[in-house]
Formats: C-alpha cells, sequence, structure tokens
C-alpha cells in the first residue's frame, strides 16, 4: 500500500485525537476549549473525506476508522460536554446528594447522545440510501449544535453582571437552567441522530444552482448567520438544515 493511501486515516485519527483531548479538557475545567476541540475535529473529518476522494484512498479500515473516531468526538465529547455545562450552570445538582431521583439523574442524561449517536453511526455503515445523502442528524451537526454552548454560557455568566447578554446566550444559559427544555433539548436530539428523516448533503455532483438550490440556500444563510452570531450561530445552522430538508423533501415529492 503506497503513503498516499494512509493520509486520510492519519487525518482522521487527528480528528480522534481532537475528541481525546476535548474529554481531557472536559474532566479539568476548560470547557470552552472542549467545545473548539469539536470544531477542530470538524474540520478534520472534512478533510480524511476529501482526501480519500481526491486521491481515490478508500478503504475498509478507513470507513470504520472514520465511525470509531466520530464516536468519541462527535458522541462522547458533546455528551460529557453537556453534562459538565449542565454543573457548571446548576452547581447544586452535582453536589447535593439529597437531591431526589428524578432531579439527581439529570445530569447523567446527555449520555443518551452517546449512545445514539453510536447507532447512528452504525446505522451509516450498513444503510444502502445513504449515499449521497443522510436519514437523520449526522453526528457531526449534531455535535457542532452543542459546540457553540460553552462560548455562549461563559459569555452569559461574563456579561451577566452589565446585563449586557445577548439573546443567544441567554437561550442557552436558560436550557441548562430548566428541567423541561434540557429533557426536551436532549431527547429531540438524540431522536434526530436515528429518526427516518431525509436530509440532503453538502457532496456537490455539480454547481447547478436549480439542481443545489438548497444546499446553495444553507451556505449562503450559515455565511450571514455567522457574520452576525458568530460561533453562536451554529445551532441556528444546524436548525435550518433540518428545516431546509424538511421542506425539500416536501416540495420534491
Amino acid at each position: 500500500m503506497s503513503l498516499k493511501q494512509h493520509i486520510p486515516n492519519f487525518i482522521t485519527c487527528l480528528n480522534l485525537l481532537s475528541g481525546c483531548v476535548g474529554i481531557v479538557f472536559c474532566f479539568t475545567g476548560h470547557i470552552t476549549g472542549a467545545g473548539w476541540m469539536i470544531l477542530l475535529a470538524a474540520v478534520f473529518d472534512f478533510l480524511d473525506g476529501f482526501a480519500a476522494r481526491s486521491l481515490k484512498a478508500y478503504s475498509a479500515i478507513g470507513k470504520d476508522l472514520d465511525s470509531l473516531a466520530d464516536v468519541v468526538t462527535f458522541g462522547v465529547l458533546p455528551a460529557i460536554l453537556m453534562m459538565q455545562l449542565f454543573i457548571v450552570v446548576n452547581p447544586q445538582q452535582h453536589t447535593n446528594a439529597a437531591m431526589p431521583f428524578p432531579e439527581l439523574i439529570l445530569p447523567w442524561l446527555p449520555l443518551l447522545l452517546a449512545v445514539f449517536s453510536a447507532v447512528r453511526l452504525a446505522k451509516f455503515n450498513n444503510d444502502t440510501r445513504q449515499t449521497n445523502s443522510f436519514i437523520g442528524l449526522p453526528t457531526p451537526a449534531n455535535a457542532l449544535a452543542i459546540a457553540a454552548f460553552p462560548t455562549l454560557i461563559s459569555n452569559y455568566l461574563v456579561n451577566s453582571t452589565t446585563q449586557n447578554n445577548n439573546w443567544m446566550e441567554m437561550a442557552v444559559y436558560m436550557l441548562f437552567q430548566h428541567p423541561v427544555a434540557y429533557i426536551i433539548f436532549i431527547l429531540t436530539m438524540s431522536w434526530l441522530l436515528i429518526a427516518e428523516i431525509p436530509l440532503f448533503s453538502l457532496k456537490f455532483k455539480n454547481f447547478s444552482f436549480r439542481e443545489n438550490f438548497f444546499p446553495y440556500l444553507l451556505l449562503a444563510s450559515a455565511a450571514i448567520l455567522l457574520l452576525v452570531f458568530k460561533i453562536g450561530a451554529l445551532p441556528l445552522i444546524v436548525i435550518l438544515y433540518v428545516l431546509l430538508s424538511v421542506i425539500k423533501n416536501s416540495t420534491t415529492t
């Protein structure tokens, strides 16, 4: 096997390494850094696929390695990050062992995201329908939405004394303060990972505007949202992605 055949797998390993570092960050108090490690891993996740296509370096090992890396980076890391953020926003849940049972399990609920991410990746590897599109929310999209939370919560805590918070920071902070919203969010994201909802891919076969209207619309909207909200745009982009996919499906059937 030539050296170029190993390049995509090396990049995939960088993805996995980023996820491992992010998990360490979570347990050492650097939760904002953990969010950025998800972003870095997403870059590597894009590059390994790009390298495999460009170099025609496909292999069964590469496919399995990519899924194993994604389970850690886009499944386990976001789940642990959500757990740590819940403790930051609700420190009494972590220190008060006398909490009633329903409230005591709240910090552990995000582990469902890791489980459903693993199921989603296993389905993807064996689902021939997902060659050019997706069925269910891709694990990187789910992780990227969560990656923005540490920065938004950190900004909220810093700016809360000056009452200078924007609505995105306040909304994410309140998500972790209200158990019902918190539970609904986790269950919804877990369901989306395995839902039988077709979502379009950003793999362009050609540059036709008519054939790629929805991907172009998503990319243009994402650029505007990033300019306005910066990292806080990530959850909005994921929501927009799902909505545009649903609209696309309803207009083409």
